[in-house]
């Protein structure tokens, strides 16, 4: 029998964590981040599909293509979260529970339009 399968997919320059801003964003790198995520999933009995895309279309395509059959969905959707309106769509299709996370704290970022996401409606 097969582990459920979670997905995590992340937005934008998240390719440059560790890099990217550390005081910001800190010194691991997505490497790190996806080590992480599978040691916490595989002790909880799932397998995990991580990606990372700096375009739009293709994050829209892996939602797209994993709308159903999922154990969840996990986004960090980063720049995308205040105006990709065609990712919102897209994970308005999924049939599985979807989380945002981010690895700042958005509401508390310097510029105020940081800190609304339009992803948290769905």
């Amino acid at each position: 029998m097969s582990k459920p399968l979670l997905l995590i997919l992340n937005g934008p320059n998240l390719n440059f964590l560790g890099t990217r801003e550390p005081h910001i964003y800190g010194h691991e790198t997505l490497v790190d981040v996806e080590a992480a995520c599978r040691a916490e999933a595989e002790s909880a009995g799932y397998t995990l599909d991580f990606r990372q895309t700096n375009a739009e279309y293709e994050m829209v395509e892996w939602l797209q293509a994993g709308r159903k059959g999922l154990a969840g969905i996990i986004i960090n959707p980063a720049a995308f979260t205040y105006a990709a309106y065609s990712v919102l769509d897209a994970i308005k299709l999924a049939d599985c529970p979807v989380m945002e996370v981010h690895i700042s704290n958005i509401h508390r970022r310097e510029a105020e339009w940081r800190s609304k996401s339009i992803m948290t409606q769905v």
